[in-house]
């Protein structure tokens, strides 16, 4: 089964916990802290694998989540950090924020290494909070929460040159033509549901790789039939190939099928009409395709070369391999999904002004609580061990120091007032 389109849950793991710990030894009587710190949880890492050409085994497995890293110990030793997660992905595989919409990765070389979810880190000992005013702390920081987040993983294929065109006008017989490729071929519309790669050798020994792309139809690019879930794979192509049924049997005008499919083309993506493009036309064993492609280069007024063949007889097929060999040699890639091919060797700096993100937020609940949230509260609450007082009255003074007690006063809390931090409650005291 062909996927190439999947959504997953990647997490980082956690780190190890700090340690409150003395040394006890012999004729140590004043031995201070000696707590460690907690090891770094693992990183979610996708890695290209080339031998990988479809996101199928992310059908069954959609949840990633990194080890823990072991917490500290005695003796100031240091917990062991995780071993990374490493899980391999198809060379063309892009990774997306789902709720952001950021593009996190665009991987594509074979070995391409990308950080999805990032681990987190262990949390400090006992042993890092010494100070003069306080040789003894009795305070450890709990390892810091991983990374997590949902992302889509859409896969587009690494293909030199991309067939395009109606359903049924014989994409699928020139591969199996020119390459080792098997590709279902049937007298019907849709006959294929997946794209097929196969790679084509020339008689002067160049080769390519060739994806053969179901049938595109009007309307593709707003959902209609197959053809928009595979649109995305013509955005790696280098050259397209337009295949046209100069036949005209189904009663439809080979023109009018070459305006419609570079419409869907320019409608799903304004830069795919910047590609070269080579025109196939096809059946040309049929009587009727030699009137019909009189008039097809009338109305083309040259706009691109147009190649007669016959997939069936392999009547021109020799010459068409040779064309797209010799526009590949002179067509740059496109690797990445947002590089324009003139701006490859180019490197800009671009500063935005961004709003920096507030580290808190303050609701008011039904009962007149006050409702204390936000990613770095959460991070500070998650990595405070509640369990030791001198831990808690830490978190009171970071609290403070990055201006929640202030906020909740122009709130309008007063003495007694409940404060809630996820499934804690405080008392608020001025």
């Amino acid at each position: 089964m062909f996927v190439d389109r999947v959504k997953v849950y990647v997490k980082g793991g956690d780190g190890g916990n700090g340690m409150v710990a003395f040394r006890r030894e012999k004729y140590e009587p004043m031995g201070g802290p000696a707590g460690g710190d907690g090891g770094k949880g693992a990183s979610v890492i996708f890695v290209v694998d080339e031998g990988l050409r479809t996101l199928m085994d992310f059908r069954y497995q959609k949840h990633f989540k990194g080890k823990r890293g072991e917490n500290g110990m005695s003796k100031g030793q240091h917990g062991k950090g995780a071993e990374d997660l490493i899980v391999k992905v198809p060379p063309g595989t892009v990774v997306t924020d789902e709720d952001t919409g950021e593009v996190i990765a665009d991987l594509i070389k074979d070995g391409q290494r990308a950080v999805i979810a990032k681990g987190g880190r262990g949390g400090r000992g006992n042993v890092r909070f010494a100070t003069p005013a306080n040789p003894a702390p009795e305070v450890a920081e709990n390892g810091e929460p991983g990374q997590e987040r949902n992302v889509t993983l859409e896969l587009k294929l690494l293909a030199d040159v991309g067939l395009v065109g109606f359903p049924n006008v014989g994409k699928s017989t020139f591969l199996s033509v020119v390459s080792a490729a098997k590709p279902k071929i049937a007298e019907y519309h849709f006959t294929t549901i997946k794209p097929n790669l196969g790679v084509v050798s020339t008689d002067d020994d160049r080769s390519f790789v060739m994806a053969d792309l179901p049938g595109l139809i009007e309307g593709a690019h707003e959902g209609v039939g197959l053809g928009h879930q595979f649109l995305r794979h013509v955005e790696r192509t280098r050259v397209i190939v337009h295949v046209i049924d100069m036949s005209g049997m189904e009663g439809r005008d080979p023109y009018e099928d070459y305006i419609t499919i570079n419409e869907e083309l320019q409608q799903y993506n304004l830069r795919l009409l910047e590609r070269p493009q080579i025109i196939v036309a096809n059946k040309m064993d049929i009587p009727s395709a030699q009137e019909n492609i009189k008039a097809f280069k009338a109305k083309l007024q040259n706009e691109y070369p147009v190649y007669p063949i016959s997939a069936i007889t392999r009547e021109g097929v020799r010459e068409v391999l040779f064309a797209i060999a010799d526009l590949l040699e002179v067509t740059p890639q496109f690797p990445l999904h947002e590089e324009l091919p003139d701006e490859k060797e180019i490197h800009r700096v671009v500063y935005k002004h961004e709003e920096e993100e507030k580290p808190f937020t303050i609701t008011r609940d039904p009962d007149g609580s006050f409702v204390v949230s936000g990613d770095k509260i959460e991070r500070l609450f998650k990595m405070t061990d509640f369990s030791r007082e001198e831990a808690v009255r830490r978190f009171a003074r970071q609290l403070r120091s990055i201006g929640v007690d202030d906020a909740l006063r122009e709130r309008g809390a007063k003495d007694g007032d409940t404060v809630r931090l996820f499934d804690y409650e405080f008392e608020f005291m001025d």
